[in-house]
């Protein structure tokens, strides 16, 4: 980790910051690298936490358009997919999810994953769908049942 995302991370985990306040600090430390991909990502997800997903959009999707490392894109992705669900456009948000789950499927954010693709499923009217992956996701951090879950979950994809 490097001191400039030590400095991220500290103006999120602030809890005492307005998101006012937290945009404007983190804008004042993105400003420093003008436009490179991960100062976009937390810019974005300032104005995402802040509730101003239309502004948001367009920051995360320039961040993933310069690139961004594994860690960062999927965790853009993710957020970027949430924004597109609450501002209604959940089909662009389902095709997003679906396919870095289809796609990644090691990733360790792989459960975060599942669990915006379920609610996004869910938005699209397709909860048996969402209810398959989320029990697809929880499965493996059952301490029994997991070979039962796990057939069901995959049942229920039928």
């Amino acid at each position: 980790m490097t001191d400039w995302d030590k400095q991220f991370d500290a103006v999120w985990a602030d809890e005492e910051l307005s998101d006012v306040e937290r945009i404007e600090r983190i804008d004042r430390l993105a400003a420093v690298w003008g436009d490179n991909a991960v100062a976009l990502f937390h810019r974005a997800g300032a104005r995402d936490s802040a509730g101003r997903e239309e502004e948001a959009e367009p920051l995360y999707r320039r961040a993933l358009q310069l690139g961004l490392d594994d860690d960062h894109r999927v965790r853009a992705v993710i957020q970027l997919a949430s924004t597109l669900r609450n501002l209604g456009r959940v089909h662009e948000a389902v095709w997003m999810l679906g396919d870095e789950h289809a796609n990644h499927p090691a990733s360790p954010y792989r459960d975060a994953v599942a669990a915006f693709y379920a609610l996004a499923l869910v938005s699209s009217g397709e909860a048996r769908r969402a209810t398959s992956i989320a029990l697809g996701a929880l499965a493996p951090h059952l301490p029994l049942y997991t070979r039962s879950v796990t057939a069901y979950a995959r049942e229920l994809a039928i």
